[in-house]
């Protein structure tokens, strides 16, 4: 009797289970690819299976591949626009998107942001070599202003809708131009601030087709597929001499 009533009591003093999924693990980049929706769902339950104790607030955050990228500063010198300062970034997710069902600011401190990285102020895009502080914030302001404009980076304050304090969903749009990889999505469950549970799934975004063959002989052949762009380039140019002679 003392083993009955004591599992059920334990079970409920322990954390709650995240069960994430997603509609679908894999999207195809085809010729004509206008973007997609990404719906992210799953349940929050107790150990023993049933419905989770408490209010909980659930943020959902989706990440492209990482990639090195340099950022350039434009000045305006006697009316041209020229490249000045840049720096270079280790780490950067291709793609990035939030979605949580209530502010994030509401939701968790500053502190507990910065560590899950949940929202676009706290990404860690990781700049390399030594650079000031206020030139690092500068840069990192327009890197993610950047890809706002490019619909790369989003976040949906109120995007996740939770039932009966058991279901969520969330839909994530994924624009036309991402890259090819493994995508990360990520689900927070979170009470009075604190992270209790989280789970991942994936998505691979994959190029098939004629654009999806000739970027993976990009890849896989850069050289030879570097003269070929070359030769064709010269074919074209001498092609067009060509034809304009002629007429």
């Amino acid at each position: 009797m003392a083993l009955l009533v004591a599992v059920p009591c334990a079970a409920q003093g322990r954390d709650p289970v995240l069960v994430p999924d997603v509609s679908e693990h894999r999207i195809v980049l085809r010729q004509g690819f206008t973007g997609a929706d990404l719906l992210l769902f799953g349940a929050l339950l107790d150990p023993a299976g049933g419905r989770a104790r408490g209010d909980y607030d659930i943020v959902v955050v989706l990440k492209g591949p990482a990639q090195p990228i340099r950022l350039r500063e434009k000045e305006r010198w006697f009316g041209i626009w020229i490249n000045a300062d840049s720096t270079a970034y280790r780490s950067v997710p291709s793609f990035y998107a939030l979605a949580s069902s209530r502010p994030v600011a509401d939701i968790v401190d500053e502190r507990t942001a910065a560590i899950y990285e949940l929202g676009l102020p706290w990404l860690q895009l990781s700049p390399t070599g030594s650079i000031e502080p206020e030139e690092q914030a500068r840069f990192s302001a327009g890197l993610v202003d950047l890809r706002e404009r490019q619909g790369l980076y989003a976040q949906y304050e109120g995007g996740v809708e939770v039932s009966e304090g058991v279901l969520y969903r969330a839909r994530l749009p994924i624009p036309s131009n991402v890259i090819p990889g493994r995508y990360v999505a990520e689900t927070f469950a979170i009470i009075d601030g604190r992270v209790v549970t989280s789970a991942t799934s994936e998505v691979e975004v994959v190029k098939e087709g004629v654009s999806g063959r000739i970027a993976t002989e990009a890849e896989d052949a850069s050289f030879f597929y570097g003269l070929f762009a070359i030769g064709l380039s010269l074919f074209m140019g001498w092609a067009a001499s060509r034809l304009f002679t002629l007429v």
